[in-house]
């Protein structure tokens, strides 16, 4: 597979995350890389949701080999990591009800390299393309929207990648849906979802605010998909985490295809606090 265009990059951006629970049962989420620079030097880290490696027993990341700087399809590397471990690896926002965790990539990267002698390819979100005010400001209030993860556990199991699934903004990304730092998608939102780097990507033209018409393609990281709303048994609709077990949902109950996405800012401010707690600082070359 040639990996040269801006959607086919976006398959590589992913690892699949499975856990255990205390209980012994087993989940599966997304993270994804993220990549933030800081005095020319390029820290790399994994971000997924709390809800899916927070109190959780242990935990595995997959990941895909490279050859000749190419994806090896269908060839893996799984990293296993125990219980006293698991838990440490996660750093999270500083706010409790931010669904953001991320964890440092560069050890476990270079630990795959010095104990199993494996380079692996992935591509990674670069803080560059976080939108500055501007940009946000530029965006209307529907866009369509892309998101990459492993909706209930559901990807290409030969060649190891991920889903791609689309939809549009259900609120304006401008506005913080309830004064958090979160808007809606307006897309199939499942299981193994959480974490799914969310994009605004246009190809060859898009619709300026304006009324005009932009030729290019433009690629803009705006969130990380953590929950969904549901229609109880009682007709109330609830916004929860989205589940990362599977399991039988309650009779009844069902999704209503919106998302809670958090805002990439989030990502941002969780990178910043551990850059700070690290002290590595946050001076942006």
């Amino acid at each position: 597979m040639q990996v040269d265009t801006i959607a086919e990059q976006l398959f590589f951006t992913t690892t699949r995350i499975d856990t255990v629970a205390p209980d012994g049962t087993s989940g599966s989420g997304t993270g994804f890389f993220f990549q933030y620079v800081v005095d020319e030097i390029t820290y790399p880290f994994i971000v997924t949701n709390k809800h899916v490696v927070m109190g959780m027993r242990n935990g595995s990341l997959t990941f895909l080999k490279q050859k000749d700087g190419r994806p090896e399809l269908g060839n893996g590397f799984t990293l296993q990591v125990g219980a006293d471990d698991w838990a440490k690896m996660w750093f999270g926002h500083r706010e409790p009800d931010v669904d953001i965790v991320i964890s440092a990539f560069a050890p476990m990267q270079q630990y795959i390299k010095d104990h199993h002698g494996i380079d692996l390819f992935f591509r990674s979100v670069d803080k560059a393309i976080v939108p500055t005010q501007q940009q946000i400001d530029e965006l209307d209030a529907v866009e369509d929207v892309t998101f990459i993860g492993y909706p209930n556990g559901v990807w290409d199991a030969k060649n190891l990648l991920p889903v791609a699934r689309r939809g549009t903004t259900a609120t304006p990304i401008a506005v913080d849906f309830e004064n958090t730092p979160r808007f809606l998608i307006d897309a199939s939102v499942f299981g193994g979802s959480s974490g799914s780097p969310v994009f605004v990507l246009n190809q060859g033209s898009w619709a300026a605010k304006n009324g005009g018409l932009v030729a290019g393609s433009r690629l803009i990281f705006i969130g990380v998909v953590a929950a969904v709303f549901y229609r109880t048994h009682l007709n109330q609709i609830v916004p929860v985490p989205i589940p990362t077990q599977v399991r039988p949902m309650a009779e009844q109950q069902e999704m209503i295809d919106l998302g809670i996405v958090f805002k990439a800012r989030t990502v941002v401010e969780t990178v910043e606090d551990f850059l700070k707690a690290n002290g590595l600082g946050v001076t942006e070359a």
